[in-house]
């Protein structure tokens, strides 16, 4: 009733169209396999300045910066650390900032973490924020959906009114 395929039994020969298909799959499969074995991009090092750096300007990257010395100018990274004996004099805007020394400015991050040794004067936006106990700050705390890419607190306008026209006088 059933009978056994000769394609499937053992030293049958297949087409010579089988065995290039076969030939053409093995070397596109080890192809992609040679693409996909390669090692996965390891993520750098944070770039950290010394205790005894004193920088004056802004610091700009899509990396980490871990500050141990004194910077005077604004801070842009996707993780900032501030180190106990550092000094920050100007905005530190990250996606995670963590504050173990001092900052003299706004503070803008999507997390905010004040640790207990942490001096910060200036305002903090945040999405997410955490002070421990110990920590000194003067200034104000505004939670934002997206803090890195505000510019400030906009004065709310009417309903209705479009962006960059302002609403008619009213009639008295």
């Amino acid at each position: 009733m059933f009978s056994k395929s000769k394609m499937n039994e053992p030293g049958s020969k297949g087409s010579e169209a089988d065995k290039q298909q076969k030939a053409t799959d093995m070397s596109q499969s080890s192809a992609s396999t040679d693409f996909a074995s390669s090692t996965p991009k390891t993520k750098p090092p944070a770039s950290v300045l010394s205790a005894d750096l004193q920088i004056s300007g802004n610091i700009k990257t899509t990396g980490d910066v871990n500050i141990e010395g004194n910077v005077e100018g604004d801070i842009r990274a996707h993780l900032l650390t501030v180190g106990e004996g550092a000094t920050v004099k100007g905005e530190c805007i990250a996606d995670d900032v963590v504050v173990n020394g001092r900052v003299i400015g706004k503070v803008r991050g999507l997390k905010v973490r004040l640790t207990s040794t942490a001096r910060v004067e200036g305002d903090i936006i945040h999405k997410t924020i955490a002070i421990e106990s110990g920590a000194h700050f003067e200034g104000s705390v505004q939670r934002q959906e997206d803090p890195l890419n505000a510019k400030g607190s906009a004065a709310p306008r009417p309903a209705g009114t479009p962006t960059g026209q302002s609403a008619p006088a009213a009639k008295t």
